[in-house]
């Protein structure tokens, strides 16, 4: 039997028991890793990884669930400090060029998801258009490592990025 999303409201959601402890519930029946999304704080980062996370992920959601106005990409050094390579980094919101994923990945993202422009290939041209987004971002990121001289991703670092104080 299916489910159609739209009819599940979120007063069907019991959020009122969702702790750190709960990622020991989702291990119990699960093999499969445990990636916690939404994370913005280093408090958070740290409990996730605590608690058993295989990797964080950094999102504001859209800044829809998110309440500090902060994006996410504001917030990525904070958590990256404090997983401090314990766990993979991922992260969202906003990534639209290959200099956004070049900043993520300098400021210590493992993992940077798209959404919005995959979506928008894929909606114009089907497949072939999410293919031609991708490669589109790839030739960006390219281009940019190579004028910031990082012949490799691993090679990108916080040195290629100025943070305000």
């Amino acid at each position: 039997m299916s489910t159609c999303f739209a009819d599940v409201s979120y007063d069907d959601f019991d959020t009122s028991d969702m702790t750190w402890d709960y990622l020991d519930r989702i291990r119990e029946v699960t093999s499969m890793k445990i990636v916690v999304k939404g994370i913005v704080t280093r408090e958070d980062a740290a409990s996730a990884v605590e608690a058993g996370a295989d990797a964080v992920y950094v999102s504001n959601h859209g800044g829809r669930a998110e309440a500090s106005g902060r994006g996410a990409i504001e917030s990525l050094p904070e958590v990256v400090e404090a997983v401090a390579g314990r766990v993979p980094v991922m992260i969202d919101s906003g990534f639209r060029r290959g200099t956004d994923i070049f900043k993520a990945l300098a400021l210590g993202a493992d993992a940077v998801c798209l959404g919005r422009a995959y979506i928008w290939g894929l909606a114009a041209f089907g497949q072939p258009g999410v293919e031609k987004v991708l490669e589109m971002l790839d030739a960006e990121l390219a281009m940019v490592m190579a004028q910031m001289g990082a012949p490799s991703v691993s090679d990108i670092g916080r040195q290629h990025v100025w943070l305000r104080p």
